[in-house]
């Protein structure tokens, strides 16, 4: 008769992986500045006339571009939560949940830095000279909607975390290299 051998769990490692997750969250944090950068590059601008009251209303079809702006922010935040998302995998020596979390909170850090440096990055570029008339065309710089945007790089981050986790199958998620 056979008796099952019993193996041992391994355990979550929170200590030795504290250090290591710091500088994992602050790396990618620093993500959000290229981010930023290609947003701000990237996102069109409006063009709005200036109304009787003063204030800018976009022209008809152009108002579709603040969506625009906003997409691609998020696309960029997917692709970016994506690549952290497996480029964090595979600290093999590192991996389980406290990582895992530390990517996450580097990736909301990443957004918000990004939303942030983006508005930065236009800068002066759409600023009007001058006090417009009644009637003038002028071009609004582009502008992110919506702060809950932020949301989809720590969210594309640890959904391909967990998958790839999932898929190992090992206890130890492959973190032995034995």
């Amino acid at each position: 008769m056979v008796l099952p051998v019993r193996r041992e769990r391994p355990k979550v490692v929170v200590k030795a992986d504290l250090l290591p997750s710091v500088t994992v969250a602050s790396t990618i944090g620093m993500a959000g500045i290229p981010i930023g950068w290609l947003w701000a590059r990237l996102a069109p601008p409006r063009q709005a006339v200036i109304t009787r009251d003063g204030t800018p209303t976009p022209i008809d079809l152009e108002s579709w571009h603040a969506f625009d702006a906003l997409v691609i922010f998020a696309l960029l935040l997917l692709g970016a939560g994506l690549f952290v998302g497996t480029l964090t995998w595979l600290l093999r020596e590192r991996r389980g949940p406290v990582v895992m979390l530390a990517a996450v909170a580097g990736s909301l850090l990443s957004g918000w830095l990004g939303m942030l440096m983006g508005n930065a990055f236009l800068g002066d570029e759409y600023a009007v000279s001058g006090r417009p008339e009644i009637g003038d065309v002028i071009t609004l710089a582009p502008e992110i909607g919506s702060p809950w945007v932020i949301i989809v790089q720590p969210l594309a981050v640890s959904l391909v975390y967990a998958l790839l986790a999932a898929w190992n199958g090992r206890d130890d998620l492959g973190r032995r290299l034995a």
